[in-house]
């Protein structure tokens, strides 16, 4: 029998509630799972295949000793929703299910020239895909629930991004959902909350997928994730997120540069688009041949600037490796 159906719209609080984390092994997913841990939820982390198994393991580990809440973990392929299907199912029947938070994704970091269609392929299936089934397989227990889901962004959906064109049309695909979600299931009592982050300090670039140019894009992506001023320390932007969820906000833009580029593109979208062509112009060329490769394999960019900038913009960002349970290889990444 399903455990009783809770109503936790009269407060903020989130003591007793349980939460499901797509994309909680590492990452941006797992700072979110620590946070609705700590504040007194029961945690289900999933992550893709079975190859992620241990990862997701010394993840649940971590946070039980770090919070002393009840962690379960699930091998979940979002991009499979029968397989969704059967998590929201057996969390609803073992704990209930009150906060979905759709997080699971994958970085592609190349220009146009250097992939081809099977990334943007990619891109959609884990990220609008499968946020789409998470979303759709959780809702009929969030109604019950009066629950709360949010979906995982970017600002890269709020405009088109150069060298992450793949990420970008699934990330503003995952904000139309977002938006759409929210205004057909208020009546219903369901929060849905649209979260577009700028960049931010989760060690995701030893994870990312880099094209062309390997070591070139792997030192720019790294440097400006990395650089205080234009990313955000990942622990604070989960902290931000799970509030918002918490307040059933309907839309939360983290850090100045992404609320800056959202605000340029919505006032001046013709001149916004210019400024990133010019940008696009300082990007590394569509050097390089084979197939992707994670940062972790793309190594050093040339030329003792270069090294010096990667060096020096990526050091925050290299101390959120252990931090985020990043420093094993995967086959891909968590946001």
């Amino acid at each position: 029998m399903a455990p009783t159906t809770r109503d936790p719209r009269a407060s903020h609080r989130l003591t007793g509630l349980s939460a499901v984390v797509t994309g909680g092994s590492r990452g941006l997913g797992l700072l979110l799972a620590r946070q609705l841990a700590g504040r007194g939820c029961t945690v289900t982390l999933t992550a893709r295949d079975a190859d992620d198994a241990d990862e997701l393991e010394r993840a649940a580990v971590r946070l039980r000793e770090e919070t002393g809440a009840t962690i379960h973990v699930a091998v979940c392929d979002v991009r499979e929703r029968s397989t969704v299907r059967e998590l929201m199912r057996a969390t609803h029947a073992r704990d209930g299910l009150d906060i979905v938070i759709a997080n699971a994704g994958v970085i592609q970091v190349a220009p146009v020239e250097a992939i081809a269609a099977e990334e943007f392929e990619a891109a959609m299936g884990t990220m609008f895909e499968g946020t789409l089934h998470t979303a759709l397989e959780a809702l009929p227990y969030l109604r019950e629930s009066h629950g709360r889901l949010a979906l995982i962004g970017s600002v890269g959906g709020l405009l088109g991004v150069p060298h992450l064109l793949p990420y970008s049309c699934a990330k503003a695909a995952v904000g139309a959902l977002a938006e759409g979600l929210h205004a057909e299931t208020a009546a219903a009592g369901v929060s849905v909350t649209a979260v577009h982050p700028g960049l931010m300090r989760t060690g995701s670039h030893r994870q990312a997928e880099f094209g062309g140019d390997t070591a070139a894009e792997f030192g720019w992506f790294s440097a400006l994730s990395g650089t205080p001023l234009l990313s955000m320390d990942a622990d604070r932007a989960a902290r931000k997120i799970v509030d918002s969820v918490a307040r059933r906000r309907a839309r939360l833009v983290l850090t100045p540069a992404a609320k800056a580029a959202q605000l340029a593109h919505g006032v001046a979208p013709g001149l916004t688009t210019r400024l990133t062509g010019l940008t696009a112009r300082l990007l590394p060329s569509a050097d390089g041949e084979g197939p992707l490769r994670q940062g972790h394999e793309a190594g050093l960019p040339r030329g003792p600037m270069a090294r010096r900038l990667r060096a020096w913009g990526s050091a925050l960002n290299d101390r959120a490796v252990h931090h985020a349970n990043q420093r094993r290889p995967g086959p891909r990444t968590s946001s």
